[in-house]
């Protein structure tokens, strides 16, 4: 997010935003139940070749040409002008004969063998770019604003599948505290099941450090105190607000929410949770940031039945992946946190047998460039200052947002083995030039993973609400092996 995203102008933008998800999040309370339309107009039946998803979030945007997608290395120097930084980091070779990733993902790149490079996923057009839109857009598959709450790309798999074991549940978000974050309500709009219930959205883990204490009791209560609050609570929810002002399905979703939650702390699956279980070797391998950590997390979740997990580097503006300044400092540090991790859950899952029916898909919101903001054919007001010559090193990496194409890695789950799929231009703009992938199609191609057909919906306000948008997408089947 860009410091000057604080002008009157973006804010009023993003109180728009902020009213319109705001008010079709209440509408979902009001709403009533969503009428399930499995089977109608399904022309797609597909075979599941996965049981699970693991996204990994690169929240932020992740430059692809820093990354998964190298250019022309050019080297720090004074004096650099800035249309000739293509990629501020050598690149190396991945266990993939002519595919090559950048320094700092060598552990990443011995696994490329297990998985596929998609480097041509194209963002869509939503005008003057905020991270809160494009990753609304991203994980419900629409562009906001809109009349009803879109569920999240987690919530359709947990509704069309439910979960693998009974106690874990569908769909667990792993990483992303709201305390302290400047855009909590824009990430919280995106976050839920929308209008599915709140039985489909997402069991929220926001440090994996302290997973453990999400599925315990508070320190120092007892359990049947624990059980008499929590029977309290159930009461509530029957009189408060909801009862009042939503809809019986909406009050019976949250209910089983509650239920499901209580059902968990209560069982053996619980044991996932704690960290501290795992060998101490182990351990080490993922411990280089929370997020590595919440990869571990996703494999302990995934080997107990958990449907699908989303394990974030955590948005804020101006961290992590948000490089609008110091963009090659920062970025060697993102990969050091991420690269040992990835690989690591990729080896893991496949020595326990696991990663043939558990499709891993690592994603951002948008890509990078150091010149460019949005599509080279649809530009939008630039967000950052960026000079035409380089002499500060905060100004060496990718700072602008760039939608044109973006490097999407997918492992497991029925997905090809040691292969690239499509193809950028090797000059800025480093665009798509074959195969694009779009965010519909994207989605599409995990739905087809899990045996659900693009076209699976629900009837809302008497219409059809599509998993993809409109009931359009198509499965890329040249992913699969």
């Amino acid at each position: 997010m860009k410091k000057t995203d604080s002008s009157s102008r973006t804010n009023l933008r993003r109180r728009d935003f902020l009213k319109t998800t705001g008010a079709a999040t209440l509408g979902a309370l009001a709403a009533g139940a969503p009428r399930a339309a499995l089977g109608s107009a399904n022309p797609i039946s597909p075979k599941a070749t996965a049981d699970s998803v693991i996204v990994l979030w690169m929240a932020g945007g992740m430059a692809h040409t820093e990354t998964f997608d190298p250019k022309r290395h050019t080297p720090f120097r004074k004096g650099l002008p800035a249309n000739e930084l293509l990629c501020s980091f050598p690149s190396i070779e991945t266990a993939v004969d002519g595919v090559r990733f950048t320094r700092g993902l060598e552990k990443t790149a011995a696994v490329l063998d297990r998985g596929t490079i998609l480097r041509t996923h194209v963002l869509g057009d939503l005008g003057f770019i905020l991270h809160s839109r494009h990753q609304y857009h991203w994980h419900t598959g629409y562009e906001p604003p809109l009349t009803v709450a879109a569920p999240h790309l987690g919530a359709w798999i947990a509704q069309a599948l439910g979960p693998r074991e009974e106690a874990m549940p569908a769909f667990i978000d792993i990483g992303q505290p709201y305390e302290g974050n400047g855009e909590a309500e824009e990430i919280k709009a995106f976050q839920t099941a929308g209008f599915l219930g709140s039985e489909f959205g997402p069991f929220r883990v926001p440090d994996p450090r302290q997973a453990v204490k999400v599925v315990r009791p508070p320190a120092g209560m007892t359990v049947d105190r624990f059980k008499r609050r929590y029977e309290t609570y159930r009461k509530m929810l029957e009189a408060g607000p909801v009862a009042r002002n939503g809809s019986g399905y909406q009050k019976e979703s949250l209910l089983r929410s509650a239920e499901s939650a209580y059902r968990l702390m209560n069982s053996p699956a619980s044991k996932a949770f704690d960290l501290s279980l795992e060998p101490e070797e182990t351990y080490k391998a993922y411990n280089t940031s929370k997020f590595g950590l919440g990869c571990l997390l996703a494999r302990r979740l995934v080997e107990k039945g958990a449907r699908f997990i989303e394990v974030t580097t955590e948005y804020g503006p101006f961290k992590q992946w948000d490089t609008h300044e110091n963009g090659h400092t920062r970025l060697t540090d993102m990969k050091r946190q991420i690269d040992a991790p990835i690989a690591q859950l990729v080896l893991d899952l496949e020595e326990r047998g696991l990663l043939d029916r558990t499709l891993i898909v690592l994603a951002s919101e948008f890509s990078r460039d150091c010149m460019v903001e949005g599509k080279p054919e649809k530009t939008v007001r630039n967000q950052v200052n960026v000079p035409n010559v380089i002499n500060e090193m905060k100004f060496y990496g990718m700072h602008r947002h760039f939608t044109s194409a973006s490097s999407v890695l997918l492992f497991g789950g029925g997905i090809r083995k040691g292969a690239s799929y499509g193809k950028t231009a090797e000059e800025r703009p480093c665009t798509t030039i074959e195969n694009p992938v779009t965010i519909t199609d994207l989605h599409s191609t995990i739905f087809h993973a899990m045996g659900i057909s693009p076209k699976h919906n629900a009837i809302i306000e008497d219409r059809p609400f599509y998993a993809t948008k409109d009931g359009k997408g198509k499965p890329v089947l040249d992913l699969f092996g």
